[in-house]
């Protein structure tokens, strides 16, 4: 069974970018590869309770157990040591990536305060986007009463376009709400 992402793809985003740029294979057609989110739980370096309540919320969101990252070379101004836990992340593929994009453009971005598109300029001029929310609270699987502290997170949207005029078409043609 095809998600909904997939079925949008298919019928309007590949018609519509092979016109606007030419393509003459629709293998050709710039797709979106992955997603990667990323929570930086620097505040949780001491506290081993939030720091797993942290990744359970992420876990929860992206509907995938969260790898911890850990601290490559210590810092002594952040009293931070190699090792220690301070980020957590996941990377999506496939099913779980297209339902997930479908669930940040149709439900949590709509629940953001004043929310008026997301920034044209966030393109890293491969083709990729980086899309930063403040709080994981507009997301629908996450039980208001039970969250301890705010966090945010990193959405790294991966595409197989070469400029970011095709990856803003791709994404836009797949509804991501781009600002005027």
């Amino acid at each position: 069974m095809a998600t909904r992402l997939k079925e949008r793809y298919l019928a309007e985003a590949v018609p519509a970018l092979q016109q606007k740029f030419g393509y003459k294979n629709p293998m050709q057609v710039p797709k979106l590869d992955k997603i990667v989110i990323n929570m930086g739980l620097g505040d949780c370096k001491d506290n081993a309770k939030a720091l797993e309540n942290a990744v359970e919320e992420l876990g929860q969101i992206a509907g995938q157990k969260p790898l911890v990252t850990k601290a490559k070379k210590s810092v002594a101004n952040f009293k931070l040591r190699e090792g220690m836990s301070v980020g957590a992340k996941v990377t999506l593929r496939g099913t779980r990536m297209e339902e997930f994009f479908d669930k940040l453009v149709s439900i949590a971005l709509p629940r953001v305060r004043d929310f008026r598109g997301v920034s044209q300029k966030a393109f890293d001029g491969r083709g990729n986007y980086a899309l930063g929310v403040r709080e994981q609270l507009i997301f629908p699987e996450i039980n208001y009463d039970k969250v301890e502290k705010i966090r945010g997170m990193e959405m790294i949207f991966v595409t197989t376009a070469h400029t970011d005029e095709e990856a803003k078409e791709l994404l836009s043609l797949l509804g991501m709400p781009f600002a005027q």
